[in-house]
């Protein structure tokens, strides 16, 4: 891979410990990928926040790094593995959030904005059309992909702090027009709202692994297509999708030879089926990506006026930036459960009270067995909130 004289000075140590090892890191996976040179990015967002996935070897690499680290982009943060200032309301221990507050310092110290997200692009964090950008969020990067017409690859927590740091990344995948191509046409044959849309995500996740699928037949909103997004992301590796006249780069690919894909209703019921792996939930999620403003209010309006008449944990997990818009819904699901920042049930340490989640997201749905030790009841928000009013 080229290096320009001033890369090549960064990599021989000449720019302090974190810059090299952050040079190392990104000619690294530039060889893996062949990409022949480094790009100029204009954001970061990094994943590889929460303590429950990192544990002490990252708390120790995030250390080293913050040594004499900064960001030279804006850089955003994804959920930890708490909420930072109710942390104590969600049974954390005290070593947890100890050791959740030391991470988040550390990303603080290199200049990271610890919003703490998986939808920065709700919260000040939105690149433009044409941007090169670093990525790490799975959900947040395909949606910027498809529906911003950003650019970036599937980066890693690692690879995307280093990115952040030198202001660049390597030159290969998604950063070029002839791998944001279909390769799949879907025509889908959906209702709409949010679990359909995440049900048909994770259908097509799973027929097209890391494809890039072109939809036809469906407009969804902004939250149906992040939902759309985040299960693909999950129950495949989706990077990038089009939809037919709705994402700014579909109207120029060429679709002809391209294996068809039908997606309808039964389908749909399949995969809720299939996702559902539990029957009687101790803890109601909502928020996986994270709660829009809009999602809040309409929540707030089909609980406004009625009561809890089920005793049971509920969460309802957005950004800061959302609460401070909507403070009076806010004061609404609070009779009902938690308005939770900072954080989500995938990767907060919700095992440790709970056996079974329900959520409106496939996304968790696929995250929750395996990262939490949890069963699962996969439904709309007006069957979770049906379960307690």
């Amino acid at each position: 891979m080229f290096l320009t004289r001033d890369e090549e000075a960064v990599l021989g140590g000449q720019k302090g410990y974190a810059a090299q090892r952050a040079m190392e890191l990104l000619v690294a996976i530039g060889t893996v990928y062949d990409a022949e040179r480094l790009l100029p990015i204009s954001s970061a967002h990094l994943s590889g926040v929460s303590y429950k996935t990192i544990g002490e070897g990252g708390l120790e690499f995030l250390t080293e790094m913050a040594s004499d680290a900064k960001v030279a982009v804006k850089t955003t943060l994804n959920p930890a593995g708490m909420d930072l200032a109710r942390w104590r309301d969600m049974n954390v221990s005290e070593r947890f959030a100890e050791r959740q507050l030391e991470i988040i310092e550390r990303y603080s110290r290199m200049g990271v904005e610890t919003i703490c997200t998986c939808t920065p692009y709700l919260a000040g964090n939105l690149p433009r059309e044409g941007d090169t950008v670093a990525w790490a969020e799975s959900s947040a990067l395909s949606y910027i992909n498809s529906i911003v017409g950003a650019r970036t690859n599937r980066e890693g927590g690692p690879g995307a702090l280093a990115a952040s740091i030198l202001g660049k990344t390597p030159a290969y995948g998604m950063h070029f027009d002839s791998n944001r191509m279909p390769t799949v046409v879907v025509e889908a044959e959906i209702e709409g709202g949010i679990l359909d849309y995440t049900l048909l995500g994770q259908v097509v996740g799973k027929k097209v692994a890391n494809g890039v699928p072109y939809f036809r037949n469906i407009r969804p909103n902004l939250d149906e297509a992040k939902t759309l997004a985040a299960a693909m992301a999950a129950s495949g590796a989706v990077a990038m999708f089009h939809i037919e006249g709705v994402t700014p780069e579909a109207k120029d690919v060429d679709l002809r030879g391209l294996e068809r894909l039908r997606v309808g209703r039964e389908d749909l019921v399949d995969a809720r089926n299939s996702l559902s792996t539990g029957t009687d939930p101790d803890l109601i999620a909502l928020g996986c990506p994270h709660l829009s403003e809009t999602e809040i209010r309409e929540i707030a309006s089909m609980l406004k006026g009625k009561s809890k008449k089920r005793e049971i944990d509920i969460w309802f997990c957005t950004s800061k930036s959302v609460v401070r818009r909507c403070s009076r819904e806010i004061a609404v699901l609070e009779r009902f459960g938690r308005v939770l920042c900072d954080t989500c049930m995938v990767v907060s340490p919700v095992e440790e009270h709970h056996s079974c989640t329900a959520t409106n997201s496939a996304k968790a749905c696929n995250y929750l067995p395996t990262l939490c030790s949890q069963k699962v009841v996969c439904a709309s928000v007006v069957e979770l909130m049906g379960m307690i009013t």
